[in-house]
């Protein structure tokens, strides 16, 4: 089993893996302005977009299918960048294949352990029967009594799929998502640090990345920059992709 992934530009490769509920499709913008100077890689993550489903879902897991993902391009080394739950896959890989990764670009994630906060969002979608829809302004309208940030909603509709006998379905793989998610919010720890070149990019209105959090940073990642981004809370992608743009080049730049 493949992932699927699209690819931008040339030059040096770049990795860029989602968070939960994303795809590929969510850094495609950002993946095309990289593209001016990478070679970028946008991966769908097994059970999102159009990777494949699979009922193990964990770090371990989904860091063999980066390493043949990786293997199948052949690649020798590769920056690594990943938002969220991929920005903790992204140290996963680090740590265990640091031959691999050039650079290793983290947003908007520690290794540390974090509580689980997506039950709400799961029992939303969950709710809802799809088939009875014919319009996405209607999933929509329904999700608002449950979810009622309206930009969170946007980002969670993009997994929505049109059946071609009518109706919706998810792209994401929700039963397994709900059944696995406390394996997606562990701890990220190791034995043998990374001692690559390493950027934690953090939103500084977000809890992901706090102070406390960068002494653990420092232990696995020793040359571990970290920057907090102003005004930007836990999707700094979609809030300020000028600024993370930017903060990524001169770090792979002068890194």
């Amino acid at each position: 089993m493949k992932l699927f992934y699209r690819t931008f530009g040339n030059g040096e490769p770049l990795m860029i893996l989602h968070g939960l509920f994303g795809s590929s499709d969510n850094w495609q913008t950002l993946a095309k302005k990289f593209a001016e100077d990478f070679r970028v890689f946008t991966v769908d993550l097994r059970n999102h977009g159009r990777s494949f489903h699979h009922d193990e879902f964990n770090y371990d897991v989904m860091k063999h299918d980066v390493e043949n993902l990786i293997n199948d391009i052949g690649l020798e080394k590769v920056s690594l960048m990943g938002h969220s739950m991929g920005g903790k896959l992204s140290m996963n890989y680090a740590l265990n294949h640091p031959e691999k990764v050039e650079n290793l670009i983290v947003v908007d994630i520690a290794p540390r352990k974090y509580q689980v906060s997506h039950d709400g969002i799961i029992k939303a979608l969950k709710s809802l029967n799809l088939s009875e829809f014919e319009k996405r302004e209607e999933v929509d309208t329904a999700l608002s009594d449950m979810l009622q940030n309206f930009s969170v909603r946007q980002f969670l509709l993009k997994n929505l799929a049109r059946k071609s006998k009518g109706g919706f379905y998810w792209k994401i793989n929700l039963d397994v998502i709900d059944r696995t998610i406390q394996n997606l919010v562990t701890e990220i720890n190791s034995e043998h640090p990374y001692m690559g070149n390493t950027l934690f990019i953090a939103g500084d209105k977000s809890d992901y990345i706090r102070p406390v959090d960068e002494e653990q940073i420092l232990e696995l990642f020793p040359s571990a920059k970290i920057k907090y981004l102003p005004g930007t809370g836990h999707w700094v992608h979609a809030q300020a992709p000028e600024l993370l743009y930017q903060t990524v080049i001169d770090f792979m730049k002068f890194a």
